[in-house]
């Protein structure tokens, strides 16, 4: 299982220091993701990708719940009042009608709203990417948190740690 790390870093050129030092420390490029502020050049530092800097994940859940909800009410809605359609309704259709519902809200609400959605969880780093800081995201071992903690922390007093959620998806 992963945990997913958040530093903040004073400027691009500190970035890339912590970046070679995790590269030394056998933590992939693929691991590592820095954000700064629209218009930042990053250079060669692996920026976060879409679904990380939008709220995809938390729009797909917001999505399947929604759907869930939404199509068992409608197929026990149906079952009660069969006259609506005009044909007598199985309660095998509510469970039809949720799973659809669910694969429906996960479709609208991950890829066409929350892909276009800023990330809530960065939402805490607007003032620091005002100031032409850049953010770290590490999506990392639980075994090696404490580890990269003191890495970084010692190597760069500057650096901010922002904590660790305490579950990281396999997606994205």
């Amino acid at each position: 299982m992963n945990r997913r790390m958040y530093f903040v870093l004073p400027d691009v050129e500190t970035a890339q220091q912590v970046e070679h030092d995790l590269l030394l420390a056998r933590i992939e490029e693929r691991r590592m993701h820095f954000l700064g502020r629209r218009g930042t050049d990053l250079k060669d530092l692996p920026e976060a990708s879409n679904a990380q800097k939008s709220d995809l994940r938390h729009g797909m859940y917001v999505g399947l719940v929604a759907g869930v909800v939404t199509g068992a009410i409608l197929g026990a809605g149906l079952y009660v009042y069969p006259d609506l359609i005009g044909i007598p309704v199985n309660p095998g259709a509510i469970l039809l009608l949720a799973a659809f519902g669910a694969v429906l809200g996960v479709f609208v609400s991950g890829p066409l709203i929350g892909s276009s959605t800023p990330n809530v969880h960065l939402k805490e780093f607007d003032k620091d990417f005002e100031q032409g800081r850049i953010v770290l995201i590490l999506d990392i071992p639980k075994d090696r948190v404490d580890e990269i903690r003191t890495l970084i922390k010692g190597h760069f007093p500057a650096a901010e740690d922002h904590g660790v959620e305490p579950t990281m998806p396999a997606f994205p």
